[in-house]
C-alpha cells in the first residue's frame, strides 16, 4: 500500500557554505519544515551542537608530548575542518600547525627530539591516507607520495633516530613496513608483507607482530624476527577449533607481545607472550572484554581499558610499585587517550560523557595537580539541557535480551509523550556506547527519544552474542530492531504512533532493510551511507581489506557462493515494498558503500511514489568529517522527522 503523499522529484542542488572560508556543500533534494521546541528547554540548532569542538590526542605508539614537554600534539576541528595543533600545558591557546580548509588532517606524532610533527590526511574521504612531515619552519612534504597507495604510521624506534610507516605502494592488497630516517627521511623496506595485518613493530626494530583473521570466529597471530636469516612469519597461537587472537602491542622493552584472546571464556583476556622463550601467561582478565593494553614510554605504567556494558573502565598500573595509579578528581565520564610524557612526569587524557564532549586534561604526577586544557562544549549550550543515557535491556522475538542505550528528552512524560527513533550502529559488529554525540543530543533536544540498540552480532557482550548473526544478517538482527520499536511502545512517555529508525553504514543497511522487509513497522527511516546491494558491495571492497577478506566473507557470505542469499537480503532488489518515507545520506567518495547504491535505492523509492529525501556530499567518504557537512546532515535529520514523523505530513 502506497502513501497518499506524492514523492519528491529528485532535484540536485549545489549549496555553498560559508564557514572558515568557502567550501563546496552538499547536494540536496527535498527539505521539510522544522518542528517545535521541547517544553521548557531551548531548542538549539544543529550548528549550535556541532560548534562544539572535537579534540583527540595522537595514538599510543606516538609521542603525544613535545620534546621539551611543553605541549601536546592534538587534532581538532575548531576551524570546521580537522587540523593539527600544539596545545600548551600551561593553559595558553593552542597553536594551529596545519591549515587545511578542505581535507581533514589528523596529527600523528611529535618528533622525539624537536618540534617537527607527522600528520596524515586523505582526499575527500577516499581513505587513501598519506603521511606528511611538517618542518619546524612550517613547510611540509609528503613522505608517501603516490596516487593509489594507502599509508600509515606504525612506531618510533627506541633511540628516536627513525620511525616506521606502512604502505601499500608495492601491492595495494598488503601493507609493507618501511623504516625512515628522522634526519633526512631516507628509507628502506624492512618487511615485505605477504598478506597479513601489520599490528606492531618493536622499538628495537627486531620483532614484527602480524594478525591473520581466518574466519569471523577464528584468527591467529604471527611474529617475524627481522634479525633471523629468513625472517619468515612464525605462528605463536597454534590451536584447535575457533578461537580469536589479536595483538594489543609489543612491550616497550621489546621482550613480550601482549595479545587478546577469547580462548578461556566468553570475553577477551589480555595475555603475555615472551618473544624469546615463547612462554605465555595471563595478564588481565575481567567479566567483560579487555579493550586495549598500552604502556608509558619506559614501561613503568600499564594502561588497560575494560568495555564494561558500553562504558570504558580504565586502570593505570604502576609496575614499579605494583599498585594502581590513583588520579586526582576529574569530571564524571569515560577516560580516553591516556598518554604519558617521555619522562613520565605528566599524563594527558580525555574525559568524555553523554552530556559532556571530549576535553583534554593534563596531570602532573609529581604534585598530583590536574588542569583542564580545553573547553569543548559550545558556550551557547547550557550543559544542564543535555541528556544522559540509561543502559537498559529489552527482549527480542526469541527472548534474547538486547542491551541498549536509552535517551529520554527533557519534558517527556505520560502526559507529554514524544516520538522516538531506534538507532542502529555500524559494523555489523559495532557497538552503541555511552558518550557525547552531537547528532544524538541534537535529536533529543528537538524532542526525539533515542534507543541505541545493540542487536545480536554487536561486540562487547561475549563471543556467543557476537556471532549470533553470522550469515543471518537482515534476519534475526533485523527482528531485534523491530522489537526495539515494541520496547519503545511499552514506555508511557513515548508516542507509540511515531517511531522511526536511523543508522549509518551497516546501521543504514538495517534502516533500508526494515523499511523493505518489515514495511509497516517503522513510520520513517534515515539511511546514512547504508549498504543496499550486498552483491555489489562484497565484490567491490577496498583492496587494502585483502588481509581480512576471508573473515569478512565467513561472516557475511562469499559472493561467489552466497549471491542468492545476498540478493534476498538486499533492499535494492525488493524496494517495491517500501511504503514509508526515507531520508538517504551519502558521501560521493565512499570506497565502502558506493554512491550508486544510494542512487539506485532513491530512484526505486521514487518509483513507488513514496517521499524520499536524498543528500549527497561531494567532498565526503564513509563518514562526514567536515563540520559544515555534519551540520547540514543533522539539520536534515530533524527537518525530515519534523515533517514525516511528527509534522503535518503525518496527519
Amino acid at each position: 500500500m502506497k502513501t497518499k503523499i506524492s514523492s519528491y522529484i529528485l532535484i540536485i542542488v549545489s549549496l555553498i557554505f560559508t564557514a572558515c572560508g568557502e567550501r563546496q556543500g552538499p547536494v540536496v533534494a527535498g527539505q521539510g519544515a522544522p518542528g517545535s521546541a521541547v517544553q521548557g528547554i531551548p531548542k538549539y540548532s544543529a550548528e549550535d551542537f556541532f560548534k562544539t569542538t572535537s579534540f583527540s590526542l595522537v595514538g599510543s605508539a606516538a609521542h603525544a608530548f613535545s620534546a621539551d614537554g611543553s605541549s601536546l600534539l592534538i587534532s581538532s576541528d575548531s576551524t570546521g575542518v580537522f587540523n593539527a595543533y600544539a596545545l600548551p600545558l600551561d593553559g595558553e591557546p593552542a597553536e594551529q600547525l596545519t591549515d587545511s580548509e578542505d581535507n581533514a588532517v589528523f596529527a600523528v606524532s611529535w618528533f622525539p627530539k624537536d618540534k617537527r610533527i607527522l600528520y596524515t590526511y586523505d582526499s575527500g574521504g577516499n581513505e587513501l591516507n598519506h603521511v606528511i612531515v611538517r618542518e619546524e619552519d612550517g613547510s611540509s612534504h609528503d613522505l608517501t607520495p603516490g596516487d593509489s597507495l594507502k599509508a600509515g604510521f606504525l612506531q618510533w624506534s627506541d633511540d628516536g633516530e627513525s620511525f616506521y610507516l606502512t604502505s601499500t605502494e608495492r601491492n595495494q592488497q598488503a601493507f609493507d613496513i618501511y623504516r625512515y630516517s628522522a634526519k633526512d627521511y631516507s628509507r628502506e623496506l624492512v618487511y615485505e608483507n605477504p598478506g597479513f595485518q601489520v599490528s606492531d613493530i618493536s622499538g628495537d626494530g627486531r620483532w614484527v607482530a602480524l594478525d591473520k583473521p581466518r574466519t569471523s570466529a577464528d584468527s591467529d597471530i604471527y611474529v617475524v624476527d627481522l634479525e633471523s636469516e629468513n625472517s619468515q612469519p612464525t605462528l605463536i597461537t597454534e590451536h584447535e577449533g575457533s578461537i580469536e587472537y589479536a595483538t594489543y602491542g609489543i612491550t616497550p622493552d621489546s621482550n613480550a607481545l601482549i595479545y587478546a584472546t577469547n580462548e578461556h571464556g566468553e570475553f577477551n583476556q589480555a595475555w603475555k607472550h615472551d618473544l624469546e622463550s615463547g612462554e605465555k601467561s595471563l595478564l588481565i582478565e575481567a567479566a567483560w572484554d579487555v579493550s586495549y593494553v598500552t604502556y608509558s614510554r619506559s614501561g613503568r605504567y600499564r594502561v588497560s581499558g575494560i568495555n564494561a556494558d558500553a562504558r570504558t573502565v580504565v586502570t593505570i598500573m604502576d609496575n614499579q610499585t605494583g599498585m594502581k595509579l590513583e588520579l586526582p578528581e576529574l569530571p564524571q565520564g569515560d577516560l580516553r587517550n591516556v598518554r604519558f610524557s617521555a619522562d613520565e612526569s605528566h599524563v594527558a587524557l580525555i574525559v568524555n560523557a553523554d552530556d559532556s564532549p571530549s576535553n583534554i586534561h593534563v596531570i602532573d604526577l609529581l604534585d598530583g595537580n590536574a588542569r583542564q586544557l580545553t573547553d569543548a562544549l559550545n558556550p551557547v549550550i547550557d550543559q544542564r539541557h543535555l541528556v544522559s543515557s540509561e543502559i537498559i535491556r529489552y527482549k527480542s522475538f526469541d527472548g534474547l535480551e538486547i542491551p541498549s542505550i536509552l535517551y529520554k528528552p527533557h519534558g517527556a512524560s505520560a502526559d507529554n509523550p514524544v516520538p522516538a527513533l531506534v538507532l542502529v550502529h555500524g559494523g555489523p559488529g559495532g557497538q552503541t556506547r555511552t558518550g557525547y554525540r552531537a547528532m544524538v543530543q541534537h535529536l533529543v533536544n528537538h524532542g526525539y527519544a533515542i534507543l541505541g540498540a545493540n542487536n545480536r552480532g554487536s561486540s562487547g557482550y561475549g563471543k556467543t552474542f557476537y556471532h549470533l548473526d553470522d550469515r543471518r544478517h537482515g534476519e534475526e538482527d533485523l527482528q531485534d530492531i523491530v522489537y526495539g520499536r515494541k520496547y519503545l511502545e511499552s514506555l508511557d512517555w513515548v508516542d507509540a504512533r511515531k517511531v522511526g529508525v536511523i543508522g549509518g553504514s551497516y546501521g543504514g543497511y538495517m534502516v533500508a532493510a526494515a523499511l523493505t522487509f518489515e514495511p509497516e513497522v517503522f513510520d520513517v527511516g534515515i539511511n546514512i551511507f547504508g549498504v543496499t546491494n550486498w552483491v555489489r558491495t562484497l565484490q567491490s571492497i577496498p583492496p587494502w581489506w585483502e588481509a581480512q577478506k576471508e573473515s569478512l566473507y565467513d561472516e557475511l557470505g562469499d559472493p561467489a557462493t552466497d549471491a542468492e542469499r545476498h540478493r534476498r537480503i538486499s533492499p535494492l532488489f525488493h524496494a517495491q515494498n517500501i511504503v514509508k518515507p526515507m531520508l538517504v545520506v551519502q558521501g560521493a567518495n565512499d570506497p565502502r558503500v558506493l554512491q550508486v547504491e544510494s542512487d539506485e535505492l532513491v530512484a526505486a523509492i521514487q518509483a513507488n511514489e513514496v517521499p524520499v529525501v536524498y543528500i549527497v556530499f561531494p567532498d565526503e567518504g564513509h563518514g562526514f568529517r567536515k563540520r559544515a557537512n555534519r551540520i547540514t546532515a543533522s539539520d536534515a535529520y530533524v527537518k525530515f522527522l519534523d515533517t514525516y514523523l511528527n509534522g503535518e505530513a503525518t496527519r
